[in-house]
């Protein structure tokens, strides 16, 4: 599989120009994507441009930036100025930015190519990016099983080569589930090292964005570029160590925890695959810790009634008055209103609006919100005492393997696929799947890896000893998207 190295060294040594590689992804996005249906919009225009710019910048002989030339996709709920940011929704359809988010603003200020914006499951509510009203994003592996989600377009564009690398959000598992469905690698910071300006909100105190690409190394690059602190997001500090400059230290002594009672997969093949990193981590020293995390079964009713309630207030602004989709027949501005959000919102994001709503009602505020704001609290302390006796914990990605599309899974099911990723995120760790395995019929298999608050470059520098080891055998090459 081609990594950023790979494009940087053919345009250093001008073995084809920047718009010829741009050239090159765009038309494999515009061949792919009808079936794939990675991008809900590709940029050639934009693309182009910033091309330009690059090959002029060669020829004047000036040196490159580790990213600038390199293509990209960014999921769609990431305002980029004068681009449409849809959020997969037809209540933002035609809706299209005056600012660039931040995460974009860095990346274009160093001269990343954008191809496209990643399609996803409506404003970042789903496991499968099949509630998307664009339709689902197909797993490149195989079209008949899901890419995953939220951010299944972009891990469907970076695993079938639409572009080197992507940005995605991750509020409960919403970068590392579809990484480990399409077999690349997602990172999901630590809440605040990434900043959330311009990201359009789901869940406030739980979003993060982070990175999707194909190797340890290249995840670790575009991390450090977009880990910056950033004035217009309060909860931003950005990151003061360079994973990338970290990697490939010894891992021997590293303490890896396992919590092998308390959090198993409920498929044989993902807990397989947990055991054989295992063993491999073990092969290059480090030490395996046995841990108990007995409030696990806590998480997922902690995140759902706290996630929906924060939904449901930052998705009140969506009301037809002042941006957006707007009802054509109402009989007055109440009605307006209701239409409008009826008719713009998919199920599955009313589902968590009524749900977050519910439980900040009154008589149901403390039953539920504020018992799971205290349950928060202790999860917190546990994982940190956790993560005071191993530098890391190894776990499954998603307790399953990748679903065929029109699973008719209920919501409740679908939920609970998120019960190894939601934890990290109510608790602000970081957290990164990582390559692992392959199912009987060739699928992609995940394991995770969490670190200590702000230790990024631990759990980027075990995964890269990881693929070192295993000499990239899980990335798998598909015979799609550009070839260069």
């Amino acid at each position: 599989m081609a990594d950023i190295k790979h494009y940087r060294e053919l345009l250093k040594t001008k073995a084809l120009s920047c718009t010829e590689l741009t050239e090159a992804f765009l038309s494999a996005a515009e061949k792919e994507n009808p079936e794939l249906n990675a991008y809900i919009s590709i940029t050639k225009d934009a693309a182009l441009k910033t091309a330009a710019e690059v090959d002029a910048k060669i020829a004047r002989g000036e040196e490159l930036g580790p990213l600038e030339g390199i293509p990209v996709v960014i999921k769609d709920n990431i305002c980029t100025k004068g681009i449409r940011t849809t959020c997969a929704s037809r209540m933002l359809e035609n809706y299209v930015p005056f600012y660039d988010a931040t995460v974009w603003e860095l990346l274009n200020a160093q001269g990343a190519v954008l191809i496209g914006k990643g399609n996803m499951d409506e404003f970042a509510m789903g496991s499968t990016n099949e509630t998307s009203y664009f339709g689902r994003a197909k797993n490149p592996h195989n079209y008949d099983y899901v890419a995953g989600g939220s951010s299944g377009g972009v891990a469907a564009a970076v695993a079938g080569k639409l572009a080197a690398f992507g940005i995605g959000t991750d509020t409960g598992g919403s970068i590392r589930q579809p990484a480990s469905f399409c077999g690349v690698y997602g990172l999901k910071p630590t809440y605040g090292a990434v900043s959330r300006y311009g990201i359009v909100a789901h869940a406030s105190s739980f979003d993060q964005a982070g990175v999707l690409a194909n190797s340890a190394e290249d995840t670790a690059l575009v991390f450090d570029a977009i880990s910056k602190r950033d004035e217009r997001d309060m909860t931003s500090v950005g990151s003061k160590v360079s994973s990338y400059e970290n990697l490939g230290r010894s891992i021997k002594g590293l303490k890896i925890g396992i919590a092998s009672e308390d959090l198993v997969a409920s498929d044989e093949e993902v807990n397989a695959a947990v055991e054989n990193a295992k063993e491999i981590f073990k092969s290059l020293g480090a030490e395996i810790v046995e841990i108990k995390l007995p409030f696990i079964k806590d998480c997922l009713p902690v995140y759902y009634i706290l996630a929906c309630a924060e939904a449901s207030s930052n998705l009140g602004k969506f009301d037809g008055v002042r941006y957006g989709y707007h009802a054509e027949d109402y009989d007055d501005v109440w009605d307006m209103m209701s239409r409008t959000r009826s008719e713009g919102f998919g199920d599955e994001v009313k589902r968590r609006i009524i749900l977050g709503t519910y439980v900040l009602s009154s008589g149901y505020f403390d039953a539920y919100y504020k018992k799971a704001q205290r349950l928060r609290a202790s999860i917190t302390k546990e994982f940190d005492k956790i993560l005071d006796t191993c530098d890391m914990i190894l776990a499954p990605t998603v307790p399953i393997t990748p679903l065929k599309a029109g699973a008719q899974m209920s919501p409740v099911d679908l939920y609970r696929t998120d019960i190894c990723t939601c934890a990290v995120n109510i608790v602000g760790l970081p957290s990164m799947s990582v390559p692992a395995g392959f199912t009987e019929n060739d699928l992609p298999v995940g394991v995770q890896l969490i670190g200590g608050r702000f230790k990024e470059d631990v759990i980027l520098n075990a995964a890269y000893a990881f693929e070192k080891a295993t000499e990239g055998r899980y990335i798998k090459s598909l015979e799609m998207g550009c070839g260069i």
